[in-house]
């Protein structure tokens, strides 16, 4: 993977921008293993890092549970420079149901459960998955804190959040990553995300390729471009995200080791000013 430039997340962990998220190795609706076999996942993640991928994000309820074990069974002992974020805050009861659970005991519960797969002591980045609306923003949030100032977490992070909650939970706690919803065709976070680049958080973008809705896609402003370039529609997708702005981290997910490297060769894309306008404007949605 070309050297793209590197964003230090917390000021002190620098990763390179485009890594790899491990949703995908979770079966249909995040519930249960996506292979049988384990070793076709482990393959996927080792690929990953031996490509230079140095961030790795999952969740403790991929599987549940499934994912972070993943991420240890392939990795540990942790090379050096490589930063594992995880995200807690969420109970799952089946295939796409999910569950906020923010009180304090819970989180605390879920993060120490969350060490113990990933059989480390410190958490580089922990996300809240989702704040909970029955549970004091100050509450979640000093939670998190006194885990971090405990050695268990080095930094916090929010999922899904809007630009009040953000200004809000930032005078709250030390946060240093958002991840919400963003990509070349969904911008809804276009207002969060210019906080993050005025306060320096790192914000990793979920569903970087739509959900697979940019994978091999026929909107006209995407297709245009990844002609032009040689490329997928994909990866020209993600090539906009790291075009976008300096703290985009995208980190998209595959089981497949084919799709893992199409995906990582885009750090490798040097879109132009008219690759950006096209993309940006009204084009991309034709």
């Amino acid at each position: 993977m070309d050297a793209e430039t590197l964003f230090p997340i917390g000021g002190s962990l620098p990763v390179r921008r485009l890594g790899f998220g491990t949703g995908g190795l979770a079966g249909p609706g995040y519930w249960g293993a996506r292979y049988e076999d384990p070793e076709r996942a482990v393959g996927v993640l080792r690929r990953a890092v031996e490509r230079g991928v140095t961030l790795i994000d999952t969740a403790d309820n991929y599987g549940p549970d499934v994912a972070e074990e993943l991420v240890a069974r392939a990795l540990y002992p942790y090379p050096a420079g490589l930063v594992i974020a995880t995200k807690g805050g969420v109970v799952r009861t089946g295939p796409d149901v999910w569950h906020i659970a923010g009180r304090p005991e819970r989180l605390r519960a879920m993060c120490e459960a969350s060490l113990r797969r990933l059989r480390t002591e410190t958490i580089d980045l922990y996300q809240l998955h989702r704040l909970d609306p029955e549970v004091p923003m100050a509450e979640q949030l000093g939670a998190l804190t006194e885990l971090r100032e405990e050695g268990k977490i080095r930094h916090i992070g929010l999922d899904s959040v809007g630009v009040t909650e953000l200004t809000r939970a930032l005078e709250l706690a030390p946060l240093a990553s958002v991840q919400n919803r963003f990509n070349v065709r969904e911008r809804e976070a276009e207002a969060v995300l210019e906080l993050c680049e005025r306060r320096g958080l790192a914000f990793l973008p979920w569903f970087p390729l739509g959900h697979g809705a940019l994978t091999g896609s026929a909107y006209q402003g995407l297709a245009e471009v990844a002609a032009r370039h040689g490329a997928t529609t994909g990866q020209i997708a993600l090539a906009w995200l790291l075009h976008r702005s300096p703290v985009l981290l995208p980190t998209p997910g595959t089981g497949s080791l084919a799709h893992l490297d199409e995906n990582l060769d885009a750090a490798g894309i040097a879109l132009t000013d008219e690759d950006m306008v096209q993309l940006d404007g009204a084009g991309c949605g034709a």
